[in-house]
């Protein structure tokens, strides 16, 4: 591979970048007209105008994109997360021109974005899923029925939903009916699909996921989990590993079971498998993300893996470059998705950065698509930075985030750095008993 496309923009087109000019790989990147002046733009080989600051005039032009990777004469395209990265037709598409789509195969992708098609696949495997519908749901009557079968709470979930969008608890027979219709007109914009199921609710449970990893060759390895339990609306906001919570034995089922479900779809290049964790440590099947994820950098960090490298790697028909015996997790590390929002109501907080100041030392790594004087827009995801610490304890990398975040300045915007000095002052936070209900049950968003 000689040349990649990155078909995605900020902290993860400059994180996919970095590797492969280390590599000695050109890079093409795409970009929006809100985004020609961000660092990624002028760190790539080459920059290419994609279309209008609508992700549906820019960033979602699939054909578009396809057709800047093949004037440009690339060998590979790399989706990041988001945007095109879980769209199986823009893989396959990828395929049919000869290129390379660094991620699965377009029918693994396929195959696992349908939340339904997953979960029947998984049960099949004989992954254990959470009690529901293993079918769409059609009727209001349908839905009180299953319901009642099954026991309330439940979770009201799009099949083609993803990042939180097309879920809603529903504690009783009123909130279901409430949330019937609106949640499929929701998923029906957002996914192009009104199909929604029914799991049942794990109350104070937690959010456990296993990286995975394959290659082309039938090897397949998993580097180890991470707890992503403090999530706000059911999107990650802290995320770290080793988990706090769970046991090694409990540990040691989890690898077992996602690689299980990994073989079972014949699953190349970087996925993730997610659970959901009972008190008991009894887990069950959420989702197979088929993509790079977000907190990506917590296993680098422990692992001292390159992901993104490995990515290339296996894409190009390499194998793994480690077998399971030889990756090793050593220390802890916690990520905080610091964004432009405001801190009291949560709402994203576009603007210009005045001013952005953060002491950088050894095992502090900062991935941000963000310079001083840069503007955050409003038509993106307001992320401006992923601040990840590294300790040979937990306590350790507890520490090193307060003292970060104390020094820390970023003027011009809100941030959400008051809710992560809230969250590491909290108790149970600390000592690791937190919960995915921990940001609604604590007073750390007060």
């Amino acid at each position: 591979m000689q040349k990649i496309l990155i078909a995605n923009r900020g902290e993860i087109a400059l994180r996919i970048i970095k590797t492969c000019h280390e590599l000695g790989i050109e890079t093409i990147a795409v970009y929006s007209d809100a985004d020609k002046e961000l660092p990624f733009v002028k760190a790539a080989t080459k920059a290419v105008r994609i279309g209008e600051a609508p992700v549906n005039k820019s960033y979602l032009l699939g054909e578009a994109i396809l057709e800047v990777a093949k004037q440009e004469k690339v060998d590979g395209i790399h989706p990041g997360y988001g945007f095109l990265s879980e769209n199986a037709a823009f893989a396959e598409m990828a395929e049919k021109e000869g290129i390379s789509f660094i991620g699965p195969k377009s029918k693994t992708i396929e195959l696992m974005g349908d939340k339904i098609v997953s979960r029947q696949t998984m049960e099949r495997a004989g992954v254990p899923v959470v009690p529901g519908s293993g079918t769409g749901i059609q009727s209001t009557e349908e839905a009180k029925e299953l319901a009642q079968s099954i026991g309330y709470p439940v979770m009201l979930k799009a099949s083609s939903g993803g990042g939180g969008i097309g879920m809603i608890r529903c504690d009783d027979e009123q909130a279901l009916v409430k949330s019937f219709d609106s949640t499929k007109a929701r998923a029906k914009a957002y996914f192009g699909s009104d199909e929604v199921f029914i799991e049942k609710y794990i109350a104070n449970g937690r959010h456990i996921e296993v990286q995975i990893f394959g290659d082309k060759h039938g090897n397949l390895v998993h580097l180890f989990e991470r707890d992503c339990s403090i999530q706000r609306r059911h999107q990650k906001v802290v995320e770290e590993s080793p988990s706090p919570f769970l046991s090694q034995t409990a540990k040691q089922k989890m690898f077992e079971t996602a690689l299980r479900a990994a073989r079972a779809v014949d699953y190349e290049n970087a996925g993730t498998i997610e659970f959901i964790v009972d008190q008991n440590e009894n887990f069950y099947f959420l989702e197979m993300n088929t993509r790079l994820q977000v907190e990506h950098p917590v296993t680098e960090l422990n692992t001292g893996i390159d992901l993104v490298k490995w990515q290339i790697l296996v894409a190009r028909g390499e194998r793994l470059p480690q077998s399971q015996n030889k990756i090793v997790s050593k220390g802890h590390s916690i990520e905080f998705r610091l964004y432009a929002e405001d801190p009291v109501r949560f709402l994203p907080s576009p603007g210009k950065i005045t001013k952005l100041d953060w002491r950088l030392e050894e095992n502090i790594r900062v991935d941000t698509g963000y310079c001083e004087g840069d503007t955050v827009t409003p038509f993106y995801d307001p992320m401006i930075a992923k601040c990840i610490f590294h300790g040979d304890s937990r306590a350790e990398a507890i520490q090193k985030a307060k003292a970060f975040f104390e020094e820390m300045k970023i003027e011009g915007i809100k941030t959400n750095v008051p809710l992560f000095l809230n969250i590491l002052e909290d108790k149970d936070f600390q000592d690791g008993s937190y919960t995915t209900g921990f940001l609604t049950n604590t007073n750390v968003l007060k």
